[in-house]
C-alpha cells in the first residue's frame, strides 16, 4: 500500500489515520493520532486455518511506560503482565471487532495495538478501538465493513458524546458503545456515584472558648443508577454517533483496502445426510438430552447420543471416521431445536417460562471467620461471595498511563473460577481475561452504592462454585448481601440477571436469566445489574449484526422485572442477617482538630501507649478531627474512645515563660541517641541535646541517666514552644 493518511473529525473528535507508513509485512496497520496521543494497531494472519469452526482472534492492547515519559514501577524495569486496564481494554476491542469476521474464518489472527505516545485528555478505548478497526478495514482480512465506539457521559444533568477525561471527573454516568451504522453491538456502562449535602450537624465538644462550634458536614451517597427510559434515551444518541463515525470510517478507508483477499472456505462438517438422519431418527433422544434437568446430564446425553449414531449406522467403522461430522450435526441440531422451542412453543430447555427466574437459596454469613459472607444459588449456578475490612492500607496501589500519581483502589472484587464449577479436572491458575472482566463488571455493579466517604479498604472475592450461566450476576447479588453481612454502609441493594434473546427472520424472543445452553445458541448475552430505582452497570454482547432499539428497550424492561424479582428474594435474606462474630469493632466520632496532636503526643509516644494499651488501631484526620478507632474487643474500643475525649477534652495549657540563663527543676522523660526529653516544671516536654550535656566519665547516656531521674537544666534560649536546654555542668554553674 502506498502511503496514504486520512483525516476525519466526528463526534467532538479529530482523528489521523496513518497507512503504509508503518509495520508493512504486516496482513493491515495504522498509526492512529488523536490530540499528542499516538497508537499502533497492526493485525496479523496465520495461512494455516485451525480445524475447529471458531474464529483464533487474538487481541492484545498494550500500553508503552515510555509513551507518557515514564520507566516503569516496580523492580523490573519493562512492560511486563499487562494491567488490568490492558486486560479490559483488550476484551472490549476483541468484543466489539469479532462480528466484522464473515462466517467461516478460521485463520488465526492476531490483532495488536501500542501506545507509544499518550494524551491526558485522551479516550484511549475509543482510540484504540478506532486504531484497531482501521488496521483491520484496510487488511486483507474480508472484512467490509466499519465499526466506531462513543462514550457518554452525563454531566450537570446532560448528556455528551465524547466527554475529555477531565469533563469525565464530574460525570455520573459513564457508558461506553460499539457499533456500526445504526446497529448497537456492545454496551458497557456504570452508574457514577456522586456526593450531596444532606445535612450539617454541629461538633458537641466545640472549638476554643469564645469560638463558634465547628460544622460538621454529613454527606451522603447518590447512587444515580440510570432508569430504563434515561439508558434509551442515552442509547439512542449513542447510536446517531455511532453511525455518523462508522459510515466515515467506511468510506474513507475501505478505498485503502488491501487488494489481496485471504480466501473464506467454510467447510461443512455437518454433511445433510447426518442432519437428517438425526432428525429423522433421533429426534426423541435429541429432546431428552436437551431437556435433562441438569446440565452435566444434558451434556452426557448428547455425547451418548454420538456415540449411538455410530454404533447404529450402516458401517460404523466408516462412522467412527467421521465422528467430528457427527458431533458438529448433534451441535446443530440442538441448536436449532432449542430455538425452535423457544420462539415456536414459548419453552425452553429446563421446562421455565421466557421471562422465568430459575429458584433462589440464600444463606449469609455462614463463614465464621469471615467478615461477610453469602452463598448465592440460582438454579445450577452457584456463587460463594465474601467480603473483608481492611484499612487504608489495605488498598491495591496501580499506576495509570496518563496520571503522574499511583492510585488507590480501596473497593476490590476479585472473581474466582476454577475448572470444577462445570465439571473440568483442570488445575487453579491465575485469573485470566474472563474472570477480570467479571469481577470488573460486578465491581461497576456494586460501587455506586458503596459510602464514598469509607476511610478503609473493602475486598469482595466471588468463588464460583458451580456454574450453569450467570455467574457474574451471581457474583453481584451474593456481593451486595456479603457487604451487608459485613455491615458495610450500602445505600442499596443490588441484583444483577443475565438476558438472552434468540432471533429468527422477524419472529424474536427474550429471555430472562439465561443458563449456559441458552448463552451459547442464543444471539446476544445482556447483563444488567441495579437497584429498585434503576440500572448500576450494564454489558451486551451481540452475536448477530447489530440490536434494534426496539428489542432492546422489550430486553431492559423485562430485565426489569427480574431484577426486582430477585431484590425481593435478597431483601428477605438481608432481614435474617445475623452480624459475623469476626467483625472488628469500629468507632467513628471528631474531636477539635487542634487537639490531635495531644492524641499523637510527643514523638507519637501518646498514641502508641493508647494502641498498646488497648490493643486497638488508630487512624487520625488531621484537618477534619475525625478519629477511627478499630479493634476486636468492643469494651477495649469504648475505653480507647474515651481515653481519647478525655485528652481532647481537657483544659488548654499554657506554656511557661521561662528565663534565659535560670536554673529549672526537672525530670527525665526519655532517653533517646540525640539527648533526653526533660519534662519541664509546667508539662511541657523540653529537648536537652547531646552537644549540651556536660561530658564525664561516662559519655553514654543510658548510663548516666534512667528514666524519672531527677536533673537541673539552665534555659539557654526559648523561640515559642521550642526551649533549648544545658546541663549546669555545661554552663559551668
Amino acid at each position: 500500500m502506498n502511503e496514504t493518511t486520512v483525516r476525519i473529525e466526528s463526534n467532538g473528535i479529530k482523528e489521523e489515520f496513518d497507512f503504509g507508513r508503518i509495520a508493512r509485512q504486516a496482513s493491515g496497520s495504522v498509526m492512529y493520532r488523536q490530540g499528542k496521543a499516538v497508537l499502533i494497531a497492526a493485525v496479523a494472519v496465520d495461512r494455516k486455518p485451525v480445524d475447529e469452526d471458531f474464529l483464533p482472534l487474538t487481541v492484545q492492547y498494550i500500553e508503552k511506560a515510555y509513551a507518557a515519559a515514564k520507566i516503569p514501577g516496580g523492580f523490573i524495569k519493562r512492560e511486563s503482565k499487562p494491567s488490568d486496564f490492558e486486560t479490559l481494554t483488550s476484551r472490549i476491542i476483541d468484543r466489539s471487532v469479532r462480528p466484522l469476521f464473515p462466517d467461516g474464518f478460521t485463520y488465526p489472527v492476531t490483532l495488536s495495538i501500542l501506545v507509544v505516545s499518550s494524551d491526558p485528555e485522551v479516550d484511549l478505548q475509543v482510540a484504540a478501538l478506532h486504531a484497531a478497526n482501521a488496521a483491520l478495514l484496510v487488511s486483507e482480512i474480508p472484512v467490509e465493513e466499519s465499526v466506531a465506539a462513543v462514550r457518554m457521559g452525563r454531566i450537570d444533568g446532560t448528556f455528551v458524546a465524547n466527554p475529555t477525561l477531565t469533563q469525565m471527573e464530574s460525570s455520573t454516568l459513564d457508558l461506553f458503545v460499539t457499533g456500526k451504522g445504526e446497529e448497537l453491538m456492545m454496551i458497557e456502562m456504570r452508574a457514577i456515584a456522586s456526593e450531596k449535602i444532606d445535612d450539617v450537624e454541629y461538633d458537641p465538644m466545640g472549638l476554643d472558648a469564645g469560638m463558634a462550634p465547628m460544622p460538621i458536614v454529613l454527606e451522603h451517597q447518590e447512587t444515580n443508577a440510570l432508569s430504563e427510559t434515561e439508558l434509551m434515551e442515552v442509547l439512542g444518541q449513542a447510536t446517531a454517533a455511532i453511525a455518523e463515525a462508522s459510515t466515515l470510517y467506511q468510506g474513507e478507508m475501505l478505498p485503502h483496502k488491501a487488494t489481496r483477499r485471504i480466501p473464506v472456505t467454510p467447510r461443512d462438517l455437518v454433511t445433510e445426510r447426518w442432519t437428517a438422519l438425526i432428525t429423522e431418527k433421533y429426534a426423541s433422544e435429541l429432546n431428552s438430552a436437551i431437556q435433562a434437568a441438569a446440565k452435566s446430564e444434558r451434556a452426557e446425553g448428547l455425547r451418548d447420543l454420538v456415540e449411538q449414531i455410530i454404533a447404529e449406522a450402516d458401517d460404523p467403522e466408516a462412522a467412527l471416521a467421521e465422528r467430528e461430522a457427527i458431533k458438529a450435526a448433534v451441535e446443530q441440531c440442538k441448536k436449532k431445536r432449542v430455538r425452535a422451542m423457544i420462539l415456536e412453543e414459548g419453552v425452553r430447555a429446563d421446562g421455565r417460562k421466557l421471562d422465568e427466574v430459575r429458584p433462589i437459596a440464600i444463606e449469609t454469613n455462614l463463614l465464621p471467620s469471615v467478615h461477610g459472607s453469602c452463598l448465592f444459588t440460582r438454579g445450577q449456578t452457584q456463587a460463594l461471595v465474601t467480603a473483608t475490612l481492611g484499612d487504608s492500607k489495605g488498598a491495591q496501589m496501580y499506576e495509570m498511563l496518563q496520571s503522574k500519581q499511583t492510585q488507590n483502589e480501596r473497593f476490590m472484587v476479585h472473581y474466582n473460577f476454577p475448572g470444577f464449577s462445570v465439571g473440568e479436572a483442570k488445575h487453579i491458575s491465575a485469573p485470566g481475561r474472563r474472570e477480570l472482566g467479571h469481577g470488573n463488571l460486578a465491581k461497576r455493579a456494586l460501587e455506586p452504592v458503596i459510602d464514598l466517604n469509607m476511610d478503609g479498604s473493602i475486598r469482595l472475592v466471588s468463588e464460583i462454585l458451580e456454574s450453569n450461566g450467570s455467574s457474574s450476576m451471581a457474583t453481584v447479588c451474593g456481593g451486595s448481601l456479603a457487604l451487608c453481612g459485613a455491615e458495610v454502609d450500602v445505600s442499596d441493594l443490588v441484583a444483577g440477571v443475565a438476558m438472552g434473546l434468540v432471533i429468527e427472520g422477524d419472529r424474536h424472543a427474550v429471555l430472562t436469566d439465561i443458563m449456559g445452553l441458552e448463552d451459547h445458541d442464543g444471539d446476544m448475552d445482556f447483563k444488567v445489574t441495579g437497584t429498585r430505582d434503576g440500572i448500576t452497570a450494564l454489558q451486551m454482547d451481540i452475536k448477530l449484526g447489530g440490536l434494534d432499539p426496539a428489542i432492546l428497550a422489550e430486553a431492559l424492561e423485562q430485565a426489569r422485572a427480574g431484577r426486582l424479582h430477585i431484590l425481593e428474594i435478597m431483601e428477605q435474606a438481608r432481614a435474617e442477617i445475623r452480624p459475623s462474630g469476626a467483625l472488628p469493632s469500629i468507632e467513628h466520632f471528631t474531636i477539635n482538630p487542634s487537639k490531635i496532636v495531644d492524641v499523637i503526643g510527643k514523638a507519637g509516644s501518646t498514641i502508641r501507649e493508647i494502641i498498646e494499651k488497648f490493643e486497638v488501631a488508630i487512624d487520625l484526620d488531621r484537618d477534619q478531627g475525625g478519629v477511627k478507632v478499630t479493634g476486636h474487643d468492643a469494651a477495649k474500643v469504648s475505653a480507647a474512645k474515651a481515653h481519647i475525649e478525655k485528652i481532647a477534652g481537657a483544659p488548654e495549657r499554657k506554656q511557661m515563660q521561662y528565663e534565659v540563663g535560670k536554673t529549672y527543676h526537672g525530670s527525665v522523660k526519655k532517653i533517646v541517641d540525640f539527648g533526653l526529653f526533660v519534662e519541664m516544671p509546667d508539662g511541657y516536654d523540653a529537648l536537652l541535646h547531646i552537644s549540651k550535656v556536660a561530658k564525664g566519665r561516662v559519655n553514654d547516656l543510658h548510663e548516666r541517666y534512667r528514666e524519672g531521674d531527677p536533673i537541673d537544666v539552665v534555659v539557654l534560649e526559648q523561640k515559642g514552644r521550642k526551649v533549648e536546654l544545658a546541663t549546669l555542668e555545661y554552663v559551668g554553674k
